[in-house]
């Protein structure tokens, strides 16, 4: 669920592209979203995933089956 719906009952096509995005997140991290509400520094997927991808850590949002197979296809 997108933070704009949540918060205000809005709901527009950009909605749809977020939960595709979180969707697609949950798949390649093996994570579930949910899981992150009891976490204070990053209370979302998007949030944990996103702070990485400013540390340039982006590669471990990956669940480590999917990041050997990207390692595999690199070569």
């Amino acid at each position: 669920m997108s933070p704009e719906y949540a918060l205000y009952g809005h709901f527009s096509e950009k909605l749809d592209i977020f939960s595709l995005g979180l969707l697609l997140l949950e798949i390649v991290s093996g994570k579930k979203n949910a899981d992150f509400y009891r976490f204070e520094r990053s209370p979302t997927l998007a949030g944990w995933a996103w702070e990485l991808w400013k540390e340039g850590r982006g590669m471990e949002v990956l669940d480590a089956s999917v990041r050997e197979n990207a390692a595999l296809m690199k070569l």
